[in-house]
């Protein structure tokens, strides 16, 4: 488990991280959101004290990382793919890590099957492209078998077959009872991927949720209406209307929100309507997600996110 209590981070004036509390679950894969300049990489820094918080703390399992006998072991981070010796092979580059932290040079290998590098192990990792950079950099994240996992924008680079594969990843790790904190600008798969997620907007938490949750907290629900007759969308709306609904219409299609699906099945049923579609549509993690930060977006702070 991560917690953070009060973390906080200033740069002179500028605070980046403003006082973050909240805890990362064993067993779930959390997604760590926020505009850039946010405060996301800065807070994953300061978890794993490469960073120094001007104040607050964050414990891994209850210990400082720097209090960490063994952190890989521990703990399993991808902050920065290309974070690496460039004349140094792939396989050199995870030897020397194993070796640093008492794991076993066998594990070596392991971790390069599973992330596909087996073939290029002897390849300088300067020349790899981003996408197999990436996956270098899994592979040492999961080198020392570590119970809590940190990564950062983890598909970033890799091909759709290469995301669905850390989408399973992820999912496959929290299975087992791990911790996984991910951070990704990527909605969609973040809603196909995490749990819970944390969201922050110049530094302060805005949000601390399971995904469905937060989708219906922060998004409408809508009803979707097609019929063939223009004149008889027009009818359904000022009937609905004055059952309460807010409406809006597009083209052949009613939108209808603040009423549920059945009372509009029902309005429909009533007035003698054939449709063409009656449908709910709940907002994407995006929607909802863009409607709670849109007071957060910064650009040009000069600061490092």
């Amino acid at each position: 488990m991560i917690t953070l209590r009060g973390l906080t981070k200033r740069y002179g004036e500028k605070t980046v991280v403003d006082g973050l509390t909240f805890a990362v679950e064993p067993g779930k894969v959390t997604g760590f959101l926020g505009p850039n300049g946010a405060g996301k990489s800065t807070t994953m820094r300061m978890t794993l004290g490469l960073d120094t918080p001007s104040a607050g703390e964050v414990h891994i399992d209850g210990k400082r990382y720097a209090d960490l006998p063994h952190p890989l072991r521990e703990v399993g981070a991808l902050l920065e793919a290309k974070a690496l010796h460039p004349g140094r092979s792939a396989g050199k580059h995870l030897l020397a890590m194993a070796r640093s932290n008492g794991i076993p040079d066998a594990r070596v290998d392991e971790v390069l099957a599973t992330v596909g590098l087996t073939d290029v192990a002897g390849k300088r990792a300067g020349t790899f492209s981003l996408g197999m950079g990436q996956r270098l950099g899994i592979a040492g994240a999961l080198l020392g078998d570590p119970r809590v996992l940190m990564f950062d924008e983890p598909v970033n680079g890799l091909d759709p077959d290469g995301v669905r594969w850390v989408r399973q990843l992820m999912r496959s790790l929290a299975a087992e009872g791990r911790t996984v904190f991910v951070s990704s600008h990527l909605m969609s798969e973040m809603q196909l991927t995490a749990d819970r997620l944390v969201i922050i907007g110049k530094g302060k938490l805005l949000a601390d949720a399971p995904v469905d949750e937060f989708i219906a907290g922060n998004s409408r629900t809508s009803v979707a209406v097609r019929v063939p007759v223009p004149g008889e969308l027009r009818a359904l709306e000022q009937r609905l209307r004055a059952l309460g609904a807010t409406t809006e219409i597009d083209r052949d299609e009613l939108l209808v929100h603040d009423l549920p699906v059945h009372r509009v099945g029902d309005t429909v049923h009533e007035l003698g309507i054939r449709v063409h579609e009656l449908a709910e549509r709940t907002a994407s993690l995006e929607q909802a997600y863009m409607e709670l930060t849109a007071s957060s977006v910064e650009y040009g702070t000069g600061v490092a996110a």
